[in-house]
């Protein structure tokens, strides 16, 4: 990108956030992905080079560090304390598109592969079951794709290919409606309730399904009114 020769605090931080996925690699490691992989699992639509790119500017600015992992095999990536600053950033952009640009979810921006990685990092950990519970959804619709979700302590697990597991409990989600729901745009109970998601299982399961979403963030920070006081300078 080139820089704009201004010595405005605006511009200069521009030079740094406003490259194109930039803003997106920040939102997903301030989410916790901080492998190359889950970086791309949650940026279906990067190219690797361009992800390695971006990386090693970000690197550059002062933004991102690497680390070697705990067993001393693989690197990973984390944001410095400025980039820490620049995830509060994100997410109060994240804040006002969800108030003034929340454009209705249609088979135009649909992303399953991100919904699914969302997903199941948003789960609700105290309405985790105690054993592993497998889940498949299965989409229909605008988009036909399946993915198994592995809950089970200390964290769950999303995956893109049958894993092998007994299926405990099916999940037919119309993929507009489920994204739909996700961003708070549909609540879940019409959804079930008209049939564009549909549970199959075990009773117990099928009730316990509802409490186990905490839907996106931003559904979160919406209701809790995060942002609300930006007009008059508050947090």
């Amino acid at each position: 990108m080139r820089g704009y020769g201004q010595f405005c605090p605006i511009a200069i931080a521009s030079e740094v956030f406003a490259e194109r996925w930039t803003p997106l690699i920040v939102r997903e490691l301030f989410c916790g992905s901080h492998r190359f992989n889950e970086l791309l699992n949650g940026l279906p639509r990067i190219p690797r080079s361009l992800l390695v790119q971006r990386l090693r500017s970000m690197e550059t600015a002062g933004v991102v560090e690497r680390r070697v992992d705990t067993a001393g095999r693989g690197v990973e990536y984390h944001l410095t304390p400025a980039g820490v600053e620049l995830g509060d950033v994100v997410l109060r952009l994240g804040d006002w598109g969800k108030r003034w640009a929340d454009i209705p979810v249609g088979p135009q921006n649909l992303d399953p592969d991100l919904l699914m990685w969302d997903i199941h990092r948003r789960l609700d950990e105290d309405h985790m079951p105690d054993r592993r519970v497998v889940v498949q959804v299965d989409l229909t619709g605008a988009n036909l794709k399946n993915y198994w979700l592995v809950l089970e302590r200390p964290a769950a697990s999303v995956c893109w290919t049958d894993p092998g597991f007994e299926v405990d409990l099916l999940v037919q989600a119309d993929s507009v409606a489920l994204h739909r729901v996700w961003v708070g745009q549909l609540p879940l109970d019409s959804a079930l309730r008209e049939g564009l998601i549909e549970l199959d299982g075990p009773a117990d399961l099928c009730r316990a399904f509802p409490n186990w979403l905490k839907l996106s963030v931003f559904v979160e920070r919406d209701t809790r009114g995060v942002g609300e006081g930006s007009s008059s300078g508050g947090d």
